[in-house]
């Protein structure tokens, strides 16, 4: 036996207490709690996670997002809205929009093509008639991961900063600005609500078949808490606008705009940035036909 050993306390009869590993991811259900929900939307809304675009200008961003977001509407080609999908879906993943993000969409994409299929199929519609469908399906697709992969990328300041930086109304930035430092409060203020309820209420005697009790009380909970969390909220939202008013937002005179916007800087990254993503939408308008005829022939060979 060490010394060591003995200032702990062991003994040769009782073995040392096995040190827990560091750095283990959690693998339990305590991930899916509404802490975690809340630090997922805190990283979303302000940018925390990095990726590709948050190092860019936010005017270059807004271009990028406008250009990804048009594109899919100027086509009905399968094969073209498929790399425009493609594109969004990589630069969404390069930008790091989180699993709480990209597990909704995916949930979302896969509930709406299941929905679709079936009430084509019970109304009396072939699989021919799923084409217009997949079309709409692609496009919405596209622009709801650039938007994601945009706007994770730019914190409040950021956005303000661009929309200002492009003229836009100071009325705008302003409700930006103030729309995403809510989004606390309101997480904050729900995650009270529903706990002081949990504490008042007894729970129920039993789950029941599928959960429906458990279902159904937290539905009932959620429908009272609603207007107690608009006056808690409201109570709370003075404070946040003064705040925001002595920072310069909703005022745009031309000494507070230069002021504001002297760190924006357009630079030859930017510029490439916007430009490499038009010659990929061209590109993908260029080939796309080409690749869904490929595909449509490997299928009739096969």
């Amino acid at each position: 036996m060490t010394v060591v050993e003995i200032r702990r306390g062991h003994t040769d009869d009782e073995p040392a207490p096995v040190t827990p590993r560091q750095g283990k991811r959690r693998t339990d259900a305590g991930r899916l709690s509404i802490e975690w929900v809340k630090l997922e939307l805190m990283r979303v809304a302000y940018a925390t996670r990095g990726g590709f675009l948050s190092v860019r200008d936010p005017r270059a961003v807004l271009g990028w997002y406008v250009l990804c977001a048009l594109a899919p509407w100027l086509t009905y080609d399968i094969g073209t809205l498929a790399v425009l999908f493609g594109l969004g879906l990589g630069c969404a993943l390069a930008a790091r929009i989180g699993p709480l993000l990209l597990g909704l969409f995916a949930f979302g994409l896969l509930t709406q093509g299941v929905y679709v299929l079936v009430i084509t199929l019970v109304l009396g519609g072939d699989l021919a008639a799923l084409h217009g469908l997949v079309q709409v399906s692609l496009k919405l697709g596209t622009v709801s991961l650039a938007s994601m992969a945009a706007f994770v990328s730019l914190d409040p300041e950021k956005l303000s900063d661009g929309l200002q930086a492009l003229r836009a109304p100071a009325i705008v930035g302003f409700g930006v600005s103030y729309g995403y430092r809510m989004v606390p409060l309101l997480v904050d203020e729900f995650r009270t609500i529903v706990d002081g309820h949990r504490l008042r209420g007894a729970p129920p005697t039993g789950h029941g078949f599928l959960g429906w009790r458990t279902v159904a009380r937290a539905g009932r909970i959620a429908v009272q808490a609603f207007y107690p969390l608009m006056l808690n909220t409201a109570r709370r939202t003075r404070t946040t606008v003064e705040g925001l008013e002595t920072r310069g937002f909703g005022t745009q005179t031309a000494a507070t705009r230069k002021l504001r916007l002297a760190h924006l800087h357009f630079g030859l990254r930017d510029g490439t940035l916007l430009v490499a993503t038009v010659l990929v939408i061209v590109a993908a308008y260029v080939f796309g036909p080409d690749l869904m005829a490929v595909w449509r022939g490997a299928v009739a060979d096969g």
